[in-house]
């Protein structure tokens, strides 16, 4: 910010953050309890301090112009860090808690685990927001710049100053719609090869480690389609003879679809899902609250088919195979 030191508010930053987060004035007042006169009056200074608009109308909305969408990242990091610095004791009052969430994960984790999260926030933190965003078809550093808070799933980040932590494993399974062809008789490989094959990938390809098993095999499949997430490869496969994959703890959702999931005929590699996070939410309690909150889904959902985890039943989390 164009400022000199003594004239320095750091309140402008936290009030940047809520802004580019809202994209909105009156959503932004309400969220820092400021009426819209006020936030208006912050959204000048901070248009004044940084040289740029900063939010622009388009239409009846706002949109962030291009120099603040640069910074945003930086502007969370900046104020994640100085409220980890003011927290006291390592504590925080959940109760009191206001803060929005970034969860960087497929839709499938909200459509499935969802519910649980925000019964769990409804009861403990009700001040606290959780956003859920897309897995990009592109990588980026969403955890070092601070688009997300948090990932979850089969872990892409790349980034080494990352902390990364297991969870649980999971593996693939076959999907179908009721009275497939496939589902009449034994599904051996030469058969599930010989079907068509519908995949989900967020970067749009069509083979990946079941390509890679079948070729071991002496077998090839036949890709037809590639989706970017997992619902819209099940809706589908339920109006089709296509063949899709999903994993073990998904079944709820493709049992309550009415679709049948069968085991893969031959051995694929081990669906290893956890979290990611970035070393400055450390210290942060109630990110350390957050994480929690995933650690005891995992534990309380865990799976019965011998990997460890103990328990089973209820609804799965992070059911989703890797994309890629």
């Amino acid at each position: 910010m164009r400022v000199t030191q003594s004239g320095l508010d750091l309140n402008l930053l936290v009030a940047l953050d809520v802004l580019l987060d809202e994209c909105s004035v009156s959503g932004a007042a309400a969220r820092l309890h400021l009426s819209e006169p006020a936030m208006s009056r912050t959204l000048g200074r901070i248009r004044k301090a940084l040289g740029d608009p900063v939010l622009v109308r388009a239409g009846r909305t706002m949109v962030p112009t291009p120099h603040a969408l640069a910074i945003h990242g930086e502007v969370r990091a900046v104020v994640e860090r100085a409220r980890g610095l003011f927290l006291s004791g390592g504590k925080v009052d959940l109760r009191a808690l206001s803060r929005t969430f970034t969860v960087l994960a497929q839709d499938t984790l909200a459509a499935i685990s969802g519910p649980a999260l925000f019964a769990r926030i409804a009861r403990e933190a009700p001040g606290v927001r959780l956003r859920f965003l897309m897995e990009s078809h592109v990588d980026g550093p969403f955890l070092r710049e601070g688009a997300a808070d948090l990932e979850v799933g089969v872990l892409d980040t790349r980034s080494p100053e990352v902390h990364r932590e297991h969870l649980y494993t999971d593996r693939m399974m076959g999907v179908v719609r009721p009275g497939h062809p496939l589902l009449d008789g034994e599904i051996t490989p030469d058969r599930f090869a010989a079907a068509d094959h519908v995949t989900v990938s967020r970067r749009g390809r069509t083979a990946g480690p079941v390509d890679t098993a079948l070729a071991e095999l002496g077998l090839s499949r036949r890709v037809v389609a590639s989706v970017g997430t997992l619902p819209s490869s099940l809706f589908i496969l339920l109006s089709s003879d296509l063949v899709g994959l999903t994993s073990s703890r998904a079944r709820p959702l493709t049992e309550t679809l009415g679709l049948r999931t069968f085991e893969i005929p031959f051995p694929l590699p081990p669906l290893p899902f956890g979290m990611a996070w970035h070393p400055r939410h450390d210290a942060d309690p109630a990110h350390a609250w957050l994480r929690e909150c995933f650690r005891q889904l995992a534990r309380e959902e865990a799976p019965d088919d011998g990997d460890g985890g103990g328990g089973g039943g209820g609804n799965p989390l992070f059911p989703v195979p890797p994309g890629g």
